[in-house]
Parts: C-alpha cells; sequence; structure tokens
C-alpha cells in the first residue's frame, strides 16, 4: 500500500470541508516544512555555531538557546511569505506580530524543551491555529488546528484539526511527512506517570498522596523534561503528564496558549481528558494574556479521572 503524504492527506481532509479554500491548508504546510529544517539544524548541534545561549532571557525568564532564535525566526519568515496568517504569538516574543493579512492566529512555541539540546534530549515544535477574531485571546475551544513536530529518534508532526489526530512520520530518504499513525487514540489507562517530583516539596497534601497511590499501585515514574516527548509518549502509552501549581508557581509554569491548550485539544481529540484547576479544563479559559499560566494534568482518561475523585 502507497505511503500517504502529509501534504496530500491535508488535501483530502480538506475536501470534507466545502467552505475550505485551501489557507489553513497552506499554513499546515508552512509549519511542516519550517520543521523539516530546524530538524536538520538540531541533527547538526555540535558541528555548527547553534548550541549555547545568546544572553538573553525570553517572556517566561528562561534563557534563550541560540536555536530558539534561529527556530522562532525561520517560523515567522516562513509564516509571514505564505500571506494566510493575520498574527503570529510567540513564547519567545514579548507582543504578537500583527502582519495585516490572513484569516488566522498562529501561536507557537518554536522550540518546547530547547533547554535540553546540548544534552541532545528529544525537543519538539507546538502550533496553535484560530480563526481571526476581535481578539486574539480565545478559548482553546476556538481552535481550529493544534499539533507538534517531535525532533527525535525520528521526526514525526502530530495535529488535528477537531476531527482525530493523526502522526506523521518525517522519511528522510525523501524528505516528506508519511502517514505513521493513523486516528491516534490514546490507551482508556495507561502505567507511566510524568512529573516533575524534584518540585514536590512546593506541592499539597493532596498531590503528595495522589503521586504515592500510583507508585504502590504499580505506575512507573518518566519525566523527560519536554513537554513535547513527554506528551507524545503519554500519547501513544497512555499515562499521565502533569505539571501542577504549587506553592511557588501559584498558577502554574506553562502558558495556556503556546503549550497547555494545543495539547489538551490533541489529548481530547485522541479521546483523553484534561484538567487545569480541579475539575476545570483549561480548553473553557478565557485568557487574559498572551502568555497567561496555567497547571495542567492530561491523559489516560481512568487516570485523569481517579485524580479528580482522588479523596474527594
Amino acid at each position: 500500500m502507497q505511503a500517504i503524504s502529509l501534504t496530500d492527506f491535508i488535501l483530502e481532509d480538506q475536501k470534507t470541508n466545502l467552505h475550505a479554500r485551501g489557507n489553513l491548508t497552506r499554513i499546515l504546510n508552512d509549519i511542516a516544512e519550517s520543521g523539516k529544517i530546524i530538524g536538520l539544524h538540531l541533527k547538526k548541534a555540535g558541528l555548527v555555531d547553534i548550541l549555547g545561549t545568546t544572553g538573553d532571557i525570553n517572556t517566561s525568564s528562561d534563557e534563550v538557546k541560540k536555536i530558539d532564535v534561529f527556530s522562532n525566526n525561520l517560523l515567522i519568515k516562513t509564516l509571514t511569505i505564505g500571506e494566510q496568517v493575520a498574527t503570529i504569538a510567540s513564547e519567545e516574543l514579548e507582543n504578537p506580530i500583527e502582519l495585516g493579512t490572513g484569516d488566522y492566529v498562529v501561536f507557537m512555541d518554536p522550540l518546547d524543551g530547547s533547554a535540553n539540546t546540548d544534552a541532545n534530549i528529544p525537543v519538539g515544535t507546538i502550533f496553535s491555529i484560530y480563526h481571526k477574531s476581535d481578539s486574539i485571546l480565545q478559548p482553546g475551544r476556538k481552535q481550529v488546528a493544534a499539533g507538534y513536530i517531535l525532533y527525535g529518534t525520528s521526526d514525526i508532526l502530530v495535529y488535528t484539526c477537531g476531527h482525530g489526530v493523526n502522526g506523521f512520520t518525517l522519511d528522510p530518504s525523501i524528505g516528506t511527512f508519511l502517514l505513521s499513525h493513523s486516528d491516534m487514540k490514546i490507551p482508556e489507562d495507561g502505567d507511566i506517570y510524568s512529573v516533575n517530583e524534584a518540585n514536590s516539596p512546593q506541592w499539597d497534601d493532596t498531590l503528595i498522596r495522589f503521586i504515592e497511590s500510583l507508585k504502590t499501585s504499580g505506575k512507573r515514574a518518566r519525566y523527560i523534561g519536554s513537554m513535547v516527548a513527554d506528551v507524545h509518549r503519554t500519547l501513544i502509552k497512555g499515562g499521565l503528564f502533569m505539571y501542577p501549581n504549587d506553592n511557588k508557581n501559584t498558577t502554574g509554569k506553562l502558558r495556556l496558549m503556546y503549550e497547555v491548550n494545543p495539547m489538551a485539544f490533541l489529548v481530547e481529540q485522541a479521546g483523553g481528558r484534561v484538567i487545569s484547576h480541579e475539575t476545570t479544563n483549561p480548553l473553557d479559559a478565557v485568557p487574559s494574556s498572551v502568555h497567561e499560566k496555567s497547571p495542567v494534568i492530561l491523559g489516560s482518561k481512568s487516570l485523569v479521572e481517579n485524580f479528580i475523585h482522588f479523596e474527594k
């Protein structure tokens, strides 16, 4: 059976929407093409001058890596040339870029987990797309597409347009993303939980007891420290990914628009469950700023529901 390319899949999917004009297709393809270039540069890390920091601090108070700047500039340039995007908001920039053309708004984390590049640990690009509106601060429910590109042992692009999740692995011999994970579904349960337990001194007692209950029930801890990699494993194998709020980060640490909402959209479309505060779903939140933060717990439906009902 002939492999289906990302471009062919998107074009075929477009036919199901009578109002589609190809604009969103162009954006998704532009992001995919940028991802190919970013992936190539990451594979040359250490051979070219992309390792190390620039000496700057971004909006999240993290040191800016040279590869952050490269990835951010490449995506902005590609989306600008495509002329389908009205506004680009990047985790690396304090303010959104207004282009004045196009019908869409793109939020992006150009290189999630970039602090890990010096250690050759998987990283990724996260993107979230909305229709242009009076305000760019729209609830996650209004996303028209979201996804990520994971740069690991192979490069894989996973995305949804609101009717299922599909994954495409890059075939380096032909430079094309090919359908490899059709109609992805997160397992109902799983035996892996992913959380930074170094933060446990800042957690509340309920969360501490819940994590202990996972251990005693035979769950295993796996934490990479790149959200894309941790969520991708959770999507494939089932389990939990958690970045809760704590005494130090009272509103959480991950960005609602750049990280939480796109991953929440993907996980729900794959049959999983997502919450932020107790039973609150982050997709229902109306953001107050482009860099708003939010706690998040996502993954297999049964495990998230176990957390919701834990000692209630």
